[in-house]
């Protein structure tokens, strides 16, 4: 049956209910959990194992993570703590002394320059341009006598 538009034209009632049978959106995943989700404990052999298998050359995180149901960042906990680096790391702090000087005392550091003064009486001084890598090599050596 044609249905005759004011305009003159003719349109079929068909054509404009048409529908198709495909869905325009992808379908989406489901996951459906029926029991209580209970923590995991894992071993420390366990952990080094999974850390081991991400560290192999071409291994991605996510998918050794994804394999073992883990997420990326404990994963990286993992590695960065079994590496030595973790909490676990002793933290110690240095005695800072902040001193005013005059700018008429030429024995005072120059503007933006640090002073290191070590139990030793060993002084350092070094200006605001200074290589972070190259004072703690320094550091270090002087640390270590």
């Amino acid at each position: 049956m044609d249905a005759a538009p004011a305009d003159g034209m003719t349109m079929s009632l068909d054509a404009s209910t048409h529908t198709t049978a495909r869905m325009s959106a992808p379908r989406q995943r489901i996951e459906v959990i029926t029991g209580v989700e209970r923590r995991r404990r894992w071993s420390m052999d366990q952990k080094r194992a999974i850390v081991l298998e991400s560290l192999r050359p071409g291994v991605s995180v996510l998918a050794i993570a994804r394999k073992h149901g883990i997420g990326t960042g404990q994963l990286y906990t993992w590695r960065r703590r079994l590496r030595g680096d973790g909490p676990s790391v002793a933290v110690s702090f240095a005695r800072v002394d902040l001193l005013r000087a005059s700018v008429a005392d030429p024995s005072a550091p120059a503007a933006g320059a640090i002073e290191i003064a070590l139990p030793d009486g060993t002084n350092i001084r070094v200006g605001q341009m200074v290589d972070e890598r190259a004072l703690r090599r320094v550091l270090r050596v002087l640390r270590d006598r």
